[in-house]
């Protein structure tokens, strides 16, 4: 198989040189930024295109790597080469292959293949894509060859479906974007008592990676800590009183989610008090 991308961004940089690390043919690379196409075919050692019909003509498997946005755009102009036969595919995590109208009445497979992994660095992510659960979705005819040709890589694999994904894609959201939400108000916190935005960061860094690492090592129940878990209602209560009302809302949100949890771990404790304390 050949492998073409229209776009040239962090995902098509990331994505093509993983392709091509692995021995795939990446062909090229299409960009309406010529200068992007020209920096991820170097970085690829593939070739820049600059017409799509060309792109579409030399590749079994297209990617568009454009921004969910975008998607539905450049496919209108790409089902006009001639695609029958080609796999067309994008990287989003919140759009399903349904983005691309008329593609089995032009001969064409539709799919979202979406790497559930933060791509931040187009010339370093690449190395850390080993580690991603790929998402598929699409016709059936290649979901078993997506699943096999990524699992050959090392990459653990699942099928979604098309209604599921916009749940699956709030899903790695509040894992990803929201937690760092987080991490900025804890850090407000912490300069509150004040420490300074450099000690803030760099005291809550051991929390986070070491809580992370748990978490990856054991899964949330065996990795829950803290006073809900304890059920320790007086520092729950103390907790309350010296937080503003933005935080409280956050803090027993997010209570309300951790008691779940400690409930499956100590299914014999009593939380009602506390239970009571984080619905008010």
């Amino acid at each position: 198989m050949k492998f073409g991308f229209i776009g040239a961004g962090k995902v098509g940089f990331s994505l093509g040189k993983y392709l091509a690390d692995n021995e795939m043919e990446v062909v090229g690379y299409y960009s309406e930024f010529k200068e992007d196409a020209l920096e991820a075919s170097k970085f690829t050692k593939s070739s820049v295109y600059k017409n799509i019909e060309d792109l579409v003509r030399d590749s079994d498997v297209l990617f568009l790597t454009v921004p969910d946005g975008a998607i539905e755009k450049v496919w209108n102009q790409v089902k006009k080469t001639g695609i029958s036969g080609k796999v067309v595919c994008h990287c989003s995590g919140a759009l399903s292959s349904k983005v691309f109208s008329d593609i089995s009445e032009l001969g064409g497979f539709g799919y979202s293949i979406h790497p559930l992994f933060a791509i931040n660095d187009k010339y370093n992510s690449y190395k850390e894509l080993s580690q991603a659960f790929f998402t598929i979705e699409g016709h059936e005819k290649y979901l078993n060859w997506f699943q096999q040709f990524f699992e050959g890589f090392g990459n653990p694999t699942a099928r979604i479906q098309s209604k599921d994904k916009m749940l699956y894609h709030a899903c790695a959201a509040m894992t990803s974007n929201l937690y760092v939400g987080l991490v900025a108000m804890c850090e407000d916190m912490l300069v509150k008592c004040g420490f300074s935005r450099k000690n803030a960061h760099q005291a809550l860094v051991p929390l986070i990676l070491g809580n992370a690492e748990n978490i990856a090592a054991y899964g949330p129940k065996d990795a829950l800590t803290g006073p809900i878990e304890r059920n320790d209602l007086s520092t729950v209560l103390d907790h309350l009183q010296v937080l503003n009302e933005e935080e409280k809302k956050v803090y027993k949100t997010l209570s309300r989610q951790v008691l779940r949890v400690a409930k499956e771990k100590h299914a014999n404790r009593d939380y009602q008090e506390i239970e009571r304390t984080i619905q008010s």
